[in-house]
């Protein structure tokens, strides 16, 4: 597989943002009385969309779910979006694919605001042509949503050579609903099972591996 077009997932496929996350659902479940469970727990919330996640985890009602997610904002957006870092080799991997002439593009379910701030600060910003999330509001968070408000911004119409790089069961599925391709790596949150499960078609231990299969350079 060769792709014109690539779609990145940011959390856990990017960066290594699981200590500002987990910081910030500490103190959003510690506000509200909650019980704090154990970090494998928390690291569940790496990833998916969070106020959904909430409801999961806690048994919360939608309201609560909204609440919990405003308190989280509280601490995520003056020191847990900072609580970060890039993993070695994507600075590496996105400009290779840049000079190959791939079209870069951002689909995460994190809110569009953070994840421009976190581009921005971590100097990575400058390799994606568009960078589209969720909204601030709550909507827009399901990942294929947000593939396809990518895809129809930046006016792709042929989705024979697209792929979706992520790391988590939400990436590969809405890439499969979206019908485009699917690229699991193995550095970021998810297993190899849930990325099998989830239809991921193709794998890459390393960053560099998965510019190797999306140049169809892989040996």
């Amino acid at each position: 597989m060769k792709a014109n077009v690539i779609l990145f997932d940011l959390d856990g496929t990017l960066t290594d943002s699981a200590p500002g996350i987990i910081n910030s659902i500490r103190y959003a479940l510690e506000k509200h009385g909650l019980d704090v469970p154990e970090e494998n727990e928390l690291r569940k919330f790496v990833g998916p969309p969070l106020k959904e996640q909430f409801q999961k985890v806690f048994g919360l009602s939608d309201a609560e779910g909204e609440e919990m997610v405003a308190s989280y904002r509280e601490y995520y957006s003056t020191k847990g979006i900072y609580e970060n870092r890039v993993y070695e080799g994507i600075p590496e991997m996105l400009s290779r694919l840049r000079k190959a002439g791939v079209r870069l593009m951002m689909a995460t379910s994190k809110p569009e605001k953070y994840a421009r701030i976190i581009a921005e600060h971590f100097r990575f910003a400058e390799y994606f042509e568009y960078m589209g999330g969720a909204c601030m509001d709550g909507t827009r968070t399901d990942k294929y949503a947000v593939i396809e408000y990518v895809l129809d911004t930046c006016e792709v119409t042929d989705r024979e050579h697209v792929v979706m790089v992520g790391d988590r069961s939400h990436d590969m599925v809405g890439a499969k609903r979206a019908g485009i391709h699917s690229l699991g790596v193995l550095y970021g949150y998810g297993s190899r099972e849930e990325l099998e499960e989830s239809g991921a078609e193709l794998f890459a231990e390393t960053p560099a591996e998965a510019a190797d299969i999306l140049l169809g350079e892989a040996r």
